[in-house]
């Protein structure tokens, strides 16, 4: 699991990638803190995708960009599967749980 804070950094980890899964979280929130150690649970056991993440307060810009470039609302926290440059699925606030995660990484591979 590696942190991305930048566009830059982000669009080359897309576009090198067949697929990656990636994390929204918020540093503040408490619903956020549940999402990303189920995050950190799934991904520490896992490893058919590559998995990256980001802090909204530390990546304004990144998150924003996500969320306009591929037409999804924001949300924090918030799960993105990539797959070919698109969005597969995604996942927001209690819906973040290994089991969902395995499900949607499952469908990809």
């Amino acid at each position: 699991m590696k942190k991305i804070d930048t566009v830059e950094e982000f669009n080359e980890v897309v576009k090198n990638n067949e697929s990656i899964l990636f994390l929204k979280h918020s540093l503040t929130c408490p619903i956020s803190q549940a999402g990303f150690e189920q995050y950190q649970q799934y991904t520490a056991n896992n490893n058919e995708v590559d998995a990256y993440y980001l802090a909204v307060q530390d990546s304004r810009p990144l998150s924003n960009h996500i969320a306009e470039t591929y037409d999804i609302k924001h949300e924090s926290p918030q799960v993105l599967l990539f797959a070919d440059n698109k969005v597969v699925w995604n996942a927001s606030h209690h819906n973040i749980t290994v089991s969902a995660l395995k499900d949607a990484v499952s469908t990809i591979k």
